[in-house]
């Protein structure tokens, strides 16, 4: 019976290693940078969105923290030993994104709080949106390679701040141009289930297969990645 592939070379795995360091420092300088504009700009508009959108981006920075505590180590194998912990502090992070959304959308619909128009929001938001999607993608294909499930957890954080980006420029520009208060909170509602389900996913360490482990082929001949993947699989 045929083995998949054992993960890659040593070589090979300290590049991935450098590229999710180089994707990781990335992700935290700019999120520290959106942080600081959009609560500036969510304390001028009274905009509660704009304050969570922020929120978010430093909740965004303790997740892309983490990673880069796992992969600051030098040897392979305790940066295995550290990827647990990491994915429970990853799991933390969704939760309490979730639970700020939730709470925010709440106290938006309920009327305690009414948004002025933002432009700097909106600036911000639609940048927000073209730039996080090239991080996540990166991040998520080389830790796939890599066979790290915390460094996938963390592509997963940041491909759920491009939802909040998508979901605080549409309100943000419904709320300008049509006075749509409600539209925001109503998607951010959507948006904290999903927060949910990706920090239950991160608690139980799902994401990625280990690499390091031979494995059978699949009966169906089908060929697996370097997680254990086979096309159509959404494990990692």
């Amino acid at each position: 019976m045929a083995a998949t592939s054992l993960g890659p070379s040593p070589a090979r795995r300290d590049i991935l290693t450098k590229r999710v360091r180089l994707l990781v420092a990335a992700t935290i300088t700019y999120n520290v940078i959106e942080a600081g504009v959009a609560i500036t700009a969510g304390t001028l508009a009274s905009s509660t969105a704009l304050i969570g959108f922020g929120l978010d981006s430093v909740i965004e920075v303790s997740s892309a923290a983490a990673v880069a505590w796992q992969f600051s180590a030098p040897d392979h194998a305790v940066r295995e030993a550290r990827e647990q912990r990491t994915l429970r502090i990853i799991a933390i992070s969704f939760f309490a994104l979730a639970a700020y959304v939730t709470l925010d959308a709440v106290r938006v619909l309920t009327g305690t709080t009414e948004a002025e128009r933002s432009i700097p929001g909106i600036v911000l938001a639609a940048l927000s949106l073209a730039v996080m999607p090239f991080l996540s993608a990166a991040q998520r294909n080389a830790g796939r390679e890599l066979g790290s499930a915390s460094a996938i957890a963390d592509s997963k954080q940041t491909l759920l701040c491009t939802y909040l980006s998508a979901v605080l420029l549409a309100g943000l520009i419904l709320n300008a141009t049509l006075g749509w208060t409600w539209a925001d909170p109503i998607a951010a509602l959507a948006i904290a289930v999903i927060a949910v389900k990706e920090g239950h996913d991160a608690w139980q360490g799902k994401g990625c297969c280990a690499p390091s482990t031979a494995a059978a082929a699949p009966k169906d001949g089908t060929q697996a990645d370097a997680c254990g993947c086979r096309p159509g699989c959404d494990c990692c």
